[in-house]
């Protein structure tokens, strides 16, 4: 045994240098870590690998991470309750705001009086079909497309928003496919993407200027409190 630890120290020293950790060489070489120290311990310490770095970064940022979700959680729900249940009124004047958020409008240089809403965001369809519902916008006078890039799963996106507005499929027109880029770097991927749900109102113009002019109103409104 004695004759075997020059080569053991060796070694020991060679994978110190290649970046191995003490309970690794401890590992590969058998031997305890009382004995390794004194081997290496005057060689520079070695950068922390990538992987370990960032395992020793999550776990010292996990309960700063979880502290301040719950937070938001609270804060979020404290929020909810604030609003509670909407009146009619309150729910017609969020819908107004979001269409013209959202929904499309007419310009002076392209005058077209349509009613048609697009958006990725699940809630704010089911707001806005609750808005239509309440304008007594009949599900008949609805049309559904949805726009989605051509990489992503077209035939679940098309489920997803089907089930979430709870249409018939002929409720639904042709999807339009963007074309995938490449080069591109895309964040919205995965299960969770599902393109976007456009909603077209059939015969819409009476109700499009409706809308633009309680958005006239409202501006006034708000005018009139400063």
């Amino acid at each position: 045994m004695v004759q075997a630890k020059p080569e053991l120290k060796a070694r020991a020293r060679e994978l110190r240098r290649a970046g191995k950790t003490y309970d690794e060489i401890v590992t590969e070489l058998g031997v305890s870590k009382s004995s390794v120290s004194p081997w290496v311990r005057d060689l520079p310490k070695p950068p922390t690998p990538p992987a370990r770095l960032r395992r020793m970064i999550e776990a010292r940022w996990a309960p700063h991470r979880r502290a301040t979700a719950l937070r938001r959680l609270e804060t979020k729900l404290a929020a909810a309750r604030e609003i509670g249940r909407m009146t009619d009124r309150e729910l017609f004047l969020v819908g107004v705001g979001l269409y013209w958020a959202e929904g499309t409008k007419s310009r002076p240089y392209r005058p077209k009086e349509r009613v048609a809403f697009i958006n990725s965001d699940p809630e704010m369809i089911q707001v806005y079909l609750a808005w239509l519902s309440l304008l007594g916008v009949a599900a008949d006078r609805l049309r559904f497309y949805v726009m989605i890039h051509e990489s992503a799963d077209v035939g679940a996106a098309e489920r997803y928003w089907a089930d979430l507005t709870g249409m018939d499929a002929a409720a639904f027109g042709k999807t339009t496919l963007k074309r995938h880029n490449p080069k591109t770097v895309r964040k919205n991927v995965g299960e969770d993407y599902h393109g976007c749900l456009v909603v077209h109102v059939l015969d819409g113009a009476d109700l499009y200027r409706r809308i633009e002019g309680w958005w006239y109103g409202i501006v006034v409104g708000a005018k009139s409190t400063v």
